[in-house]
């Protein structure tokens, strides 16, 4: 389940996606996720349906390793289409015990349900598609506005780009660390709740251990470069708007236009 992690991890492809500007994508996944939560109807799921599976095909990341990432919250899911389906009210189903599922709540578990995978999925393709230094460069180059009111955007891009990148490193860490201590004899499988909850904590420790030391070195190699924050700094590599992305642009506004209108009429 740890390598099931997608968020944060870079598939390196030469593919129309890969090659958009950083800004262009940020834009067009906070698109994505706000049309998520506007659709409400199934000629507007199939709207964003076509798009996701659009996007995906432009991206060439294979659509197994793009699943894979909702493995990690399987059970998330699982948890969110039964609170729906017994607590919603509406006409009944069937009964198990003294719970109810109701017809609108099996409606609404499979839209809940639906959302979820699709803001995983969404997200996945952002970071899957686009390197930690060219989210940085984008957030820092898209929110430069806020400079003028005295917002830090180096530094908030900076964390969030370090925090991105450590998503990886920190999962191959605790992958590395759980086969170490399950060839000392250690069970994470068996057991209730409680109990495997306490066998994670020989997980935990060392893992908290490994990331404060990579944050220590991390810091001290930025110190050693004579790294002050984003004042005066020069970009090797400057964001310029190409033809494409402003195609791009075009189509997330038409796409916008269409949920919007639909969520006017259905």
């Amino acid at each position: 389940m740890i390598r099931d992690i997608t968020i944060g991890q870079y598939y390196p492809q030469s593919s129309v996606i890969h090659r958009l500007d950083p800004r262009v994508k940020l834009l067009g996944t906070v698109l994505f996720v706000i049309s998520v939560f506007l659709i409400h109807s199934v000629p507007a799921f199939i709207i964003v349906t076509a798009a996701m599976v659009a996007l995906i095909a432009l991206s060439k990341v294979p659509v197994s390793f793009m699943l894979k990432g909702l493995k990690s919250i399987f059970m998330i899911i699982l948890l969110t289409f039964c609170f729906s389906l017994f607590l919603t009210p509406g006409d009944s189903l069937f009964k198990i015990g003294f719970l109810n599922a109701t017809e609108q709540g099996l409606k609404t578990g499979l839209y809940m349900v639906m959302r979820l995978s699709y803001l995983i999925i969404g997200s996945s393709l952002m970071t899957l598609t686009t390197t930690p230094n060219q989210l940085t460069d984008g957030l820092e180059k898209g929110l430069g506005c806020l400079n003028r009111v005295h917002v830090p955007v180096h530094e908030v891009a900076m964390m969030m780009s370090i925090a991105l990148r450590f998503i990886p490193i920190l999962l191959e860490e605790m992958d590395r660390i759980m086969k170490a201590q399950q060839a000392r004899g250690a069970d994470f499988e068996s057991g209730n709740l409680i109990q495997r909850a306490k066998g994670l904590v020989p997980l935990l420790v060392p893992l908290f251990i490994a990331a404060i030391r990579r944050a220590n070195d991390l810091a001290m190699a930025m110190e050693a470069r004579c790294y002050h924050g984003g004042q005066g700094r020069t970009k090797m590599k400057p964001l310029h708007y190409e033809k494409r992305d402003r195609t791009a642009y075009l189509l997330m506004a038409v796409y916008m236009i269409a949920i919007c209108v639909l969520r006017g009429v259905m």
